[in-house]
């Protein structure tokens, strides 16, 4: 399947343009050359389930994964091209007023409770994450997602982005959703902020929000997005 993939990609559609580019792979905007449709591709090194779980998933908070194969530790991921600005674009203009941002932030946690709810973990909310589509937030980039799995006692590749990434997945126990809780809390303050709590913590209510969701201990942040969303 991962051969035929790539051969059909080759023959079938046209790269667009390069949206990034790391040591672990690439994303790229690909044309199909009959329909011209756009799609995302995304060729990486790692662990690839998160994506084959979310085959044909049906979220307006989620972009759609059309083909997810993989062949060792190489994947390959055929998704939905999500149409709008991020909000790390979109931060450079402007910060977020709170209303706005009890907005987002609620869809954000509806598509991270479709995510949860399959066991699995996104570990890597952050602004560059979460693009804005009309007046959807969609949370795309599962490549350092994993699904929590209760025997280990920590991660098994330490993945993440500094400032945002909660403290166990540095190795200190093994990230679960609250760890993407932690990042929501991180997130919420940046758009309200634009600083990092340590820095400069929002007032008010949302404050305590940000406070409670970015405890270092998990068991005393929201235990779920549910209780979060009650908190918003």
């Amino acid at each position: 399947m991962y051969d035929w993939l790539k051969q059909a990609l080759k023959t079938e559609y046209t790269p667009v343009r390069l949206l990034k580019e790391s040591d672990r792979g690439s994303v790229r905007v690909v044309r199909h050359n009959v329909t011209g449709r756009r799609f995302v591709l995304r060729c990486f090194t790692g662990n690839g389930e998160v994506y084959q779980k979310l085959l044909g998933y049906a979220c307006p908070n989620l972009p759609v994964v059309y083909e997810a194969v993989a062949k060792g530790e190489e994947n390959l991921v055929l998704e939905e091209l999500i149409q709008g600005d991020t909000l790390n674009f979109l931060l450079q203009g402007a910060l977020f007023t709170p209303a706005e941002t009890r907005n987002i932030v609620i869809q954000l946690c509806r598509g991270l409770w479709a995510l949860h709810s399959l066991g699995a973990v996104h570990r890597d909310i952050k602004p560059e994450n979460i693009i804005l589509r009309g007046a959807d937030a969609v949370l795309i980039d599962f490549d350092a997602a994993r699904f929590h799995k209760p025997e280990l006692e920590t991660d098994t590749r330490i993945l993440g982005t500094t400032g945002f990434a909660a403290p166990e997945q540095y190795g200190l126990s093994q990230s679960d959703c609250r760890a993407d809780i932690y990042s929501v809390g991180i997130l919420m303050n940046v758009m309200l902020t634009g600083e990092h709590p340590s820095k400069k913590l929002v007032a008010g209510k949302l404050g305590r929000v940000v406070q409670r969701c970015t405890q270092v201990n998990p068991k005393k942040r929201y235990q779920n997005v549910l209780r979060l969303m009650e908190a918003l």
